[in-house]
């Protein structure tokens, strides 16, 4: 976790932006009888991080008995330094209003939530839980979501590639990434667990980013980091092409335009502008032009 804020800083100085989020795991990394101790270690680290920080915690499922004392401890002494806290095991929007009481409870009622989908009956839920005000972003759990068809899937669909070919797991993803655009929430594609082949990472990400509508993705491993800001990077080309139309129609004060001899219009300039959103995001270089927007 040290580690983790540490590397945040320092690329949130190397980029001038804080282009990935950290999240503190008490779910998988609490020891089981320890809950409470490193509830506080959490706590203790949240103390520490700087003002540009982008912190996130995820707390035990709201079915576990440490979900309350996560949130009371967390949220209720360290809420103002966290962006948001990560659920797991969400099966429905209920659970999400047993976490946003919870979080009331703390003095955390303004804390946004992300959903971690892990399960058949989650994702036959997700629109309704991306519909909930609170709710932020949806995140996908492969691993869990395998092993919840009892054997159904094989364990190919786990690894790299598998996962972008078994028919139950790609529909997953979609519909995740679909309920997350119909209510304006941030898709996050799953984890990869082969971190040492950086060149599939990439190809994974990429494929996450231009085929399945995921606009972030998880790292487990500080050298996943890069890969994925640049799989989920605009092109140098988008990014001239973007500058250069939003530049035009901002002269034209927004009316439309013709632009490398196509007819251009608002809707197109709600496209162009996010790729400048994402590539200030991603750390990319904007033109000097336009980065006095962002």
């Amino acid at each position: 976790m040290r580690k983790s804020l540490q590397l945040q800083a320092q690329m949130c100085e190397e980029f001038g932006a804080c282009v990935f989020d950290v999240t503190l795991d008490c779910e998988d990394g609490a020891p089981v009888g320890g809950e409470h101790e490193h509830a506080a270690l959490v706590v203790a680290l949240l103390s520490l991080a700087s003002e540009k920080a982008r912190v996130a915690v995820r707390v035990h499922p709201v079915g576990h008995h440490a979900f309350e004392q996560d949130v009371a401890t967390i949220a209720g002494n360290a809420g103002r330094k966290l962006c948001h806290i990560m659920l797991p095991k969400v099966e429905s929007v209920a659970d999400i209003v047993q976490a946003c009481k919870a979080l009331d409870a703390a003095g955390a009622d303004e804390l946004p939530v992300h959903a971690l989908i892990e399960s058949p009956a989650a994702v036959h839920r997700a629109f309704d839980i991306a519909a909930h005000p609170r709710v932020q972003s949806l995140s996908f759990g492969l691993m869990d979501f395998v092993s919840a068809h009892g054997g159904a899937i094989p364990a190919e669909a786990m690894t790299l590639q598998g996962q972008f070919m078994h028919p139950l797991v790609v529909r997953a993803k979609l519909e995740i990434a679909s309920a997350c655009h119909a209510h304006g929430k941030v898709p996050a594609h799953g984890v990869v667990t082969e971190f040492k082949d950086t060149r599939a990472l990439s190809t994974a990400a990429r494929r996450a980013a231009r085929e399945f509508g995921f606009t972030r993705m998880w790292s487990i491993h500080p050298d996943q980091i890069r890969p994925i800001l640049e799989a989920f990077a605009p092109s140098a080309h988008e990014i001239e092409s973007a500058s250069t139309m939003i530049l035009e129609a901002a002269a034209a004060q927004w009316a439309p335009i013709s632009f490398e001899g196509k007819l251009q219009d608002r809707a197109s300039y709600r496209y162009y502008w996010q790729v400048l959103e994402r590539a200030h995001r991603t750390g990319r270089t904007l033109p000097a032009e336009v980065r006095g927007w962002f």
